[in-house]
């Protein structure tokens, strides 16, 4: 298969016609080998229009959704990202320059995606979800959904930094942007998306008597 061929068709039929205007985003699009994020049997499935399993409750997220989430946190080359369960972003956003690192719950994941990752300089981490690896990021970004806002994940950002994430509680989600400032945070939602829910950050169930 040409893979080359096949992530300019995904980014000419799936992402310049979705207003993702950003030149460094594109080609950065048009570099990352999104195919080597899947396992073998799976790879041939990278360009299509779909969310292919990389393990277990692990999605790549389509590429038109997580292209709107790159463009909408406005990355710049030298900044530090972190890309929680979201190993595609984090191949992106290192294709554009950052300092990226990949955090995950599961292992799995980095079994199947880890030495893509590593070949392109991004550090991988394995963590509860709800507990960010560092602090003082310039970027976050998520390629799964959440059920509500991850208090966490803004709290680990500098202040100017952004997190891009799809908050999602019923069929459909709202892909938002918040912004960390120095006396508070910002909030604006971006457009509609359906990724899967991570199930870690759940709330627990309560019952009343």
């Amino acid at each position: 298969m040409d893979y080359a061929a096949a992530r300019k068709l995904m980014v000419d039929s799936q992402v310049r016609v979705n207003d993702v205007t950003d030149r460094a985003l594109q080609a950065a699009l048009l570099e990352a080998p999104r195919e080597r994020l899947l396992p073998a049997d799976r790879a041939f499935a990278a360009y299509a229009e779909i969310e292919p399993e990389v393990a277990v409750g692990r999605r790549l997220m389509l590429a038109r959704d997580v292209s709107k989430l790159l463009m909408a946190v406005a990355a710049r080359p030298g900044e530090r990202a972190l890309a929680v369960a979201a190993p595609y972003a984090g191949l992106v956003l290192a294709r554009m320059g950052l300092q990226t690192t990949v955090q995950d719950a599961d292992a799995a994941v980095f079994d199947v995606a880890g030495a893509a990752l590593a070949d392109e300089g991004v550090a991988t981490v394995v963590a509860p979800l709800n507990d960010p690896a560092g602090e003082a990021w310039d970027v976050i970004v998520s390629e799964a959904a959440v059920p509500a806002r991850p208090d966490s994940w803004i709290e680990a950002l500098k202040p100017g930094g952004r997190l891009a994430v799809v908050e999602r509680s019923g069929p459909t989600g709202k892909a938002v942007l918040y912004v960390r400032g120095e006396q508070g945070v910002s909030r604006r939602e971006l457009f509609d998306a359906a990724p899967p829910v991570l199930a870690e950050l759940a709330p627990e169930p309560t019952f009343a008597l």
